[in-house]
Order: structure tokens, then sequence, then C-alpha cells
């Protein structure tokens, strides 16, 4: 459970922590102890989580789902590791002092200083950690508006004053000529960048953006259960346009290292749920392999990547699972979707007169269903294997009818029923003869 004496840190439904406007992973450390050695009465956190991301350190205890955070704006300074001969044989540690409250809250306008020790227990080089903490607090990232609006007030100042242009004469002329072209160049590069820069903050602003609304639609879809058509059709328009919208901070091999599969496992279980909501419940896995890498951008990931991080749910409590039915096709779905509600409307599909004569196909149970034709033929199939449907195959592809042999009585097979599901196939014949 998260200590009092730090901020505590928001996770989402599969474990993820919930990242701040503009806040992205740098790397992920397991089995890592929080220890206060100042003060032996705040709470030493043992094995946990370390997510280092541009704004916090994160620490997260995937046992209780809690967590608790550092604001890099609060580190004060950071101690190398230390190397000798004593700390060859003990766990790695990074010692960072950060500012407290004068009750021992971590806090970024602190009066107070403590020292935090980073014990790594797991296989982790301390230096290559140390060396990313410190390149995040140089960049300060968490003060990039700021910076950005100053740079912008500055860029004014000194472009109007004139600048006299002296005539092109001899060797000293052609090397001015040069120098002026040389620093025209680099006034447009930089430009360029400012440009670009600016660009990309804008586009993190809207990746943030959607990734709100993605959430408020997924918290608002029970609530609205009972809006109006055009309300629905609106939500439905938005949901379609923020699946193409990139994540905000993506799980990479370059920042998760040895975690990469379990963190990539964790953010695409709360990516797919409003894809499942979407398509009812079920959704074929190269339908989610195509929709999770549009919204990864360039940072892609292979089929063998999707398939060991959607392995890894068994291990995790997250609402979503992995299926493989009979003939090989696999689907991802919720936990709470159910076969049973799936089959009732099937076979009230196939227990209509002209179903009852023609039979019906996997499109017009995806018709019903709201769902790809390859996925209605496999719910079909599985019908057909519990004993509700029996199949025919004909050169025109499947079709499946209703089962009546159950409705036979092995004793009198002869005797037409006027009742049932026997009594409705005689009905439907004879009224189509």
């Amino acid at each position: 459970m998260a200590a009092n004496w730090l901020p505590p840190v928001l996770l989402t439904a599969s474990g993820r922590p919930v990242f701040l406007p503009g806040e992205i992973e740098r790397c992920l450390l397991s089995a890592v102890d929080l220890e206060a050695e100042e003060n032996p009465a705040l709470p030493t956190l043992r094995s946990g989580l370390l997510v280092l991301t541009s704004h916090r350190i994160l620490w997260i205890d995937e046992s209780s789902s809690s967590g608790c955070a550092i604001p890099l704006a609060a580190v004060v300074h950071v101690f190398h590791p230390k190397k000798s001969l004593r700390n060859m044989f003990a766990s790695p540690r990074v010692r960072i002092q950060v500012s407290t409250s004068p009750d021992g809250r971590v806090g970024e306008k602190g009066t107070r200083s403590e020292m935090v020790t980073i014990v790594m227990r797991g296989k982790t080089d301390p230096d290559v950690f140390y060396g990313r903490l410190l390149e995040v607090l140089r960049s300060r990232t968490w003060e990039a508006s700021e910076e950005s609006e100053g740079r912008e007030r500055g860029s004014g100042s000194g472009e109007g004053s004139a600048r006299v242009r002296m005539p092109v004469v001899g060797v000293s002329g052609i090397l001015r000529k040069e120098q002026e072209m040389w620093e025209s160049t680099d006034k447009s590069l930089q430009e360029a960048f400012h440009d670009l820069n600016a660009l990309m903050s804008k586009a993190k602003e809207m990746v943030q953006l959607a990734e709100n609304m993605r959430q408020k639609l997924l918290l608002g879809s029970n609530a609205q259960a009972s809006a109006n058509d055009d309300e629905l059709g609106s939500k439905q328009e938005i949901q379609d346009w923020l699946l193409s919208v990139g994540i905000v901070s993506l799980v990479t091999k370059e920042s998760a290292g040895a975690l990469y599969h379990q963190q990539l496992s964790r953010q695409l279980a709360d990516f797919v749920k409003l894809p499942l909501e979407k398509a009812g419940g079920m959704i074929a896995l190269i339908d989610v392999y195509c929709l999770f890498n549009r919204a990864r951008g360039t940072e892609l990931i292979s089929p063998e990547d999707l398939l060991q991080a959607c392995a890894l749910w068994e291990k995790f409590d997250v609402p979503v699972m992995l299926r493989k039915f009979d003939s090989g096709v696999m689907v991802i779905q919720n936990k709470a979707h159910s076969d049973d509600e799936v089959f009732a409307r099937i076979t009230s599909l196939a227990q209509k007169p002209d179903a009852l004569l023609m039979g019906i196909s996997p499109s017009d149970a995806a018709l019903t269903l709201g769902i790809a034709p390859a996925l209605a033929k496999e719910h079909m199939l599985t019908a057909e294997s519990k004993g509700l449907l029996c199949r025919d195959v004909s050169p025109d592809g499947f079709r499946f009818y209703i089962n009546l042999f159950k409705e036979i009585d092995p004793s009198d097979i002869y005797s037409i029923k006027t009742t049932g599901l026997v009594g409705a196939w005689v009905s439907a014949t004879s009224t189509s003869g």
C-alpha cells in the first residue's frame, strides 16, 4: 500500500499508471525498494515496480494495485552510485535528495529535505538508471510550456536592428558572403526545428485530449444507454475518430527493458476496451493487431509480441481475455461476454419461417449479431457442437438449420408432431408448397 509521505498515483484497470499531460515513460525497473534513510518513522516501500517518466518517479505495488510518486520537480540532487568492494555484494542503490514539507510529505515547494534511497533488487545496472534520471532532470520537461513561452517572448528582441551590409570585394568579401550564407542557413534550420518542436508539442496535447475523451466515453457508456438515435450516432462517430488517435505514452523495448511484454500486456488491455465495446464484446485478434499498431504510429509491434502480451492476461486481473476457437481462429473478448446469449439470438434467428426452409448463413448471423461474418461462423460452429444447429455444406457454402433431431422420439419416428419445432417446420414447408 502506498505511503502517506508520497503523493498517490492513479492506476488503470490493468494496473498501468495514469500519466499527466505530456508525460512519457523513460525507464522501468522491477523489484525496487524506496527507503527514507534519515527518517525511520517513514515506512519503507518494498518490492514494487519503478517507472521513471519525464515528470515523476512512480512506484507501483502490483499486488495491491496502488502506487505513489516522487515529482521530479521536488528532486534537489542525485548522488552517483557508490562503487566499492562492500557494495559489490549488496543491492545497487541510487540516493536522491528531495524537498519535503514540515510534516514530511514530498513536494515541489518544501522547506526541508529528505534522503530517499532507491534500492534495486533485480538485475539492473544502476549506472544506466542514474544516467537516464540525470537526462530527464536536465531536460526539465515539466517546465517545457514555460520555457517555450519565454522563448517566444525573447525571439522578437533584436530582430528589428538594422544591419550594415558591406560590399563584396576581394577574398575578404567572398569570405564575408560565405559567412552570411552560413548564418542564413543556420537561422532557417533553427526556425524549422522550432516549428517542428511546436508541432510535436501540439500533437502531444491533442493525443492527451483524445485519451481523456476516450476515457469519458468508456465511463459514460452505461449512463447514456437511453440516449436517442442522434446522440448514439454522434457518439459512434467520435469513437471511430478516437480509434485512429495515437497512444499517449507508448511502451517500448528501450524504456521497459525486461518488463516490455508485461507492460505491453497491461497497455493493450486498456486499449482494447473501446474497440470491444464497439464490436459487441468480441473482436478478432488480427483486427486488434491492426488497430493497436495504427495507434502506436512508428513504434510497431510484431505478431509474436502481440500473442505474448495477450497470453500474459491470465496472470493479471484484467477484464479481457484471449480465446481460441476449435478452428484455430483467435479473438479477444470481455470476460463478461456470454456465449449463451449469442446462442439464444442465433437459434431465434434459425427458427424463423424462412430460416426453417432455407437455413441461415454466417452473413445472416453477422447482420443479426453485429459482428464480422468470420466470427459469426465460429459462433455457429460452436452452437453446432452443442447440438443447437445442424450444418449443410454445399457449393454455395455453409447453411445452418435448427436441430430438429432432438425433437424426434426414437420409439415413434414416423408420427408427425404438430407442436414444437417440428410442428413449426411442418407448417413452414406446407405453406411454401
